[in-house]
């Protein structure tokens, strides 16, 4: 299936979420991948191995393992690299101990992850369960954007713009996908192209001499921190998205990201058709999280409904976030590991509701 453009220009085409993670890389100016083959994502791995062979402006690098994977990207991006990879699961894990190097240094560490049920040997389709690895992993503070896209169109859009964010603002950046996300085969209109940054080496550039990430005392690391922190702070009121869907008189708001978002937006659709005030909210950006969006979407809401594919990776976030701004009840549609449907979510509204 394809569709062209006035110009003869195929800009819609039948592809997998993994497909067009790859196709939003190149147009975002990707020219390195390093990484190393992990169920949902190994098809990113490949096409990129594929169109490196052909293309050979294009690096590509299949590691040992994902933490030798992370570093190859990282010692690209200094060279001036649009550097980046793809994971999943326990490789999401092991990618932690170079993105934490690259918080610690600024470097715009691009990775998308689709997300698997775990352990290791566990669930390898979906699940929601690496949010919380997703925006505190490793042994930092957590300086990174995540981007939650909700669907195959989406995701083409914020894969490009996680390099234009990365090179613009220098942190590390995720698109949090998975394992559904990933495999869905869909039309996707191509024609639209976010910015592109340039990319420029770091140490080729007579600007930067040293790249520190050793510190001998506290007071040093105290500092550097203070610095990172108030950097990612201003950053933040650029980079910050979210949704908020018909929430303006919604007694009932349900919040979910990502795939479940993306269900809970047909089910308010379906139940404002039978009358009943419900709204949803939906983080696109998971770090930094929006805050004043999230307080304004709850004003009149008499029940909030946290729908999640974990057992409260989310659902944390969004109590710390609404601690002191709402007084409505707390309704948990918690499946760890689980596909959450439209129906799932309109029966529990519809429960709430007493309809």
């Amino acid at each position: 299936m394809a569709s062209k453009n006035t110009n003869n220009i195929i800009t819609k085409q039948l592809l997998t979420g993994n497909e067009v993670a790859l196709k939003g890389a190149l147009v975002a100016g990707a020219n390195f991948f390093a990484g190393y083959p992990i169920t949902p994502t190994t098809e990113i791995l490949s096409g990129w191995a594929k169109v490196a062979a052909k293309d050979k402006k294009l690096k590509f690098l299949q590691m040992e393992d994902e933490t030798a994977s992370g570093f190859a990207v990282i010692g690209a991006l200094l060279a001036g690299k649009k550097a980046w990879t793809a994971t999943a699961g326990m490789g999401h894990v092991l990618m932690q101990d170079p993105l934490a190097l690259a918080e610690s240094y600024r470097l715009p560490f691009v990775m998308y992850v689709g997300q698997r049920g775990g352990p290791s040997t566990g669930t390898v389709i979906y699940s929601q369960q690496e949010l919380t690895l997703a925006r505190y992993g490793g042994n930092g503070e957590g300086l990174r954007i995540v981007y939650a896209p909700a669907n195959v169109s989406e995701l083409y859009h914020y894969m490009q713009k996680a390099f234009d964010t990365a090179w613009k603002y220098r942190f590390p950046v995720i698109v949090l996908g998975d394992g559904y996300l990933s495999k869905t085969q869909t039309a996707v209109d191509l024609s639209e192209e976010v910015d592109v940054v340039k990319a420029s080496p770091y140490f080729l550039n007579g600007q930067i001499k040293n790249m520190r990430n050793c510190f001998s005392t506290e007071d040093q690391l105290v500092d550097h921190l203070g610095f990172m922190f108030k950097e990612f702070a201003e950053a933040s009121k650029e980079i910050v998205e979210s949704e908020s869907y018909r929430t303006a008189d919604s007694e009932i708001v349900i919040f979910a990201w990502g795939s479940v978002g993306y269900a809970a937006k047909v089910a308010v659709v379906n139940l404002r058709n039978k009358n009943i005030k419900v709204g949803l909210f939906r983080p696109i950006t998971m770090r930094p999280f929006d805050t004043k969006a999230a307080i304004k979407a709850v004003k009149k809401a008499k029940y909030i409904v946290i729908a999640e594919s974990s057992a409260g990776h989310f659902g944390r976030i969004v109590r710390e976030t609404l601690a002191q701004a709402t007084d409505a009840t707390y309704i948990r549609l918690y499946k760890p590991a689980e596909g959450i449907t439209t129906e799932d979510i309109e029966e529990k509204i519809l429960e709430v509701a007493n309809v």
